[in-house]
């Protein structure tokens, strides 16, 4: 393992030169703003925060820290939740928050460059000009850059996919400085090693992504937001097999277990007390929408629906899928004197049943309460776990363990898309095995001297 040293008087100056005054603070309250993410892991404080500007900025100071055995840890905004971008070993927090130029918009491509540090929701109110988006939604309005390191998926993965499917090209800067340009504005490219797809999901442990060209789409012309309820999770999944199968142009398919809808409720929807899949609907013909909602209703009737409800209202639809990305702040002030440790894996859609109910009688057994809510449309399941006291963390870690064991048992992956971070490292082996040692020597040929983001993925 690197060895790192506290930084020096001398290295802070030559930090704050190469970076530029303006750029450069060692204050503690910036540290401090910048010491956690949005999940459970203590916090740490780096021992210097650096603004990035541009790439060549980034390439002097991390061809410095590289030299010296400076630790770096990149930071979007701080949404992450598996202590991705905590600063472990103090060093530099590389900050991308200033980087927020769109560069270019090429319309007639369906493409846009822009800057790490553009927050996505930021980027599509600007591309709504166009009448494009940038499909990929977390919830949480994260940078660019971050959703790429983490390749960040959410609600609309089962239509347009995760960030990985969604970009083109990338300026990356390596450890020792040198800066890379990835891809091509071509859709179509078969040149060469495809070393862009290796740093998205890196987590800033390979290399920095300062630019990037993404993919967009056209936004849709109709949409329809769908409710249906189901007296168990089975029957809920089996609806998701058939709505998938019958070639509709599923936008989202969400699952959320009794607990959750009680907390979208309490966030304004109305949504009856059973397990229940929000879905989404695009269409380019208003008919080719109505034709599609009569078919989503007659597949989840044949699957036992017990409630359904479909509605084309812009402001309803907003309604509901506002109250499903609040839902998480709704937990949080249901239990005002608690934390919450939020978790996620992803299974195939066929054994989604099996992990639910798994995860379910894991979180009873232990006698604690659990929220499960997910991209059942991708087999994705996210679980909300909260606690008050050291003791209840070590629980919630217990069953948290075994539901990410049960997932990897099942075929399925550690996490769908929070990424490794600090959290999930421990179950690397298990998931990946021999594949493991091929990921260590990627890392020690791009980062020999461990600066990138230390104690995360490996």
């Amino acid at each position: 393992m690197t060895a790192y040293s506290a930084l020096n008087a001398a290295q802070l100056a030559r930090l704050e030169e190469l970076a530029g005054a303006e750029n450069f603070s060692a204050a503690h309250a910036e540290r401090e703003l910048r010491s956690r993410d949005a999940g459970h892991h203590p916090p740490q404080l780096a021992e210097c925060v650096i603004w990035g500007r541009d790439a060549a900025q980034i390439s002097r100071v991390l061809a410095y820290a590289n030299a010296q055995r400076i630790p770096v840890t990149a930071w979007g905004v701080g949404t992450g939740l598996e202590g991705n971008a905590i600063p472990t070993r103090g060093g530099i927090l590389l900050t991308m928050e200033r980087m927020t130029r769109i560069v270019e918009v090429h319309a007639d491509d369906f493409q846009v460059t822009v800057e790490a540090g553009v927050p996505h929701k930021d980027l599509n109110a600007a591309l709504a000009r166009y009448g494009l988006f940038f499909p990929p939604d977390p919830g949480a309005n994260a940078t660019i850059g971050g959703m790429l390191a983490n390749n960040a998926a959410g609600i609309r993965t089962v239509k347009y996919g995760a960030s990985k499917d969604n970009v083109l090209a990338a300026q990356v800067v390596l450890a020792d400085g040198r800066i890379l340009q990835l891809g091509s504005r071509s859709v179509k490219q078969s040149s060469g090693y495809n070393l862009l797809q290796l740093f998205v999901g890196s987590e800033g442990t390979l290399g920095i992504i300062t630019q990037a060209t993404l993919k967009l789409v056209p936004v849709p012309q109709h949409m329809s937001a769908m409710i249906a309820s189901f007296a168990d999770v089975t029957q809920a999944i089996e609806a998701v097999v058939a709505v998938r199968g019958a070639g509709l142009d599923v936008a989202a398919l969400e699952f959320l277990d009794v607990t959750n809808t009680l907390a979208l409720n309490q966030a304004g929807t109305d949504i009856p007390p059973y397990p229940t899949l929000l879905m989404e609907i695009h269409a380019a013909h208003a008919a080719t929408l109505d034709e599609d909602i009569a078919t989503v209703r007659a597949l989840c009737a044949a699957c036992g629906a017990l409630h359904f409800r479909a509605t084309a209202d812009a402001a309803e639809r907003k309604t509901l899928w506002q109250a499903r990305h609040h839902a998480y702040e709704t937990l949080v002030r249901n239990h005002p004197n608690e934390r919450i440790f939020i978790m996620d894996v992803a299974v195939p859609i066929s054994a989604f049943p099996q992990l639910i109910a798994h995860a379910r009688a894991t979180i009873d057994a232990a006698g604690i309460r659990g929220y499960m809510k997910g991209h059942a449309g991708d087999g994705n399941i996210h679980i909300e776990l909260p606690y008050a006291t050291p003791e209840g963390l070590e629980v919630v870690k217990g069953v948290n363990g075994a539901i990410v064991r049960e997932a990897i048992r099942l075929g399925g992956t550690a996490t769908g898309e929070h990424g490794v971070g600090i959290g999930k490292r421990a179950y690397m082996a298990q998931e990946h095995g021999e594949a493991l040692v091929v990921m260590r020597q990627i890392k020690q040929t791009l980062d020999p001297n461990g600066i990138l983001n230390p104690d995360k993925v490996l």
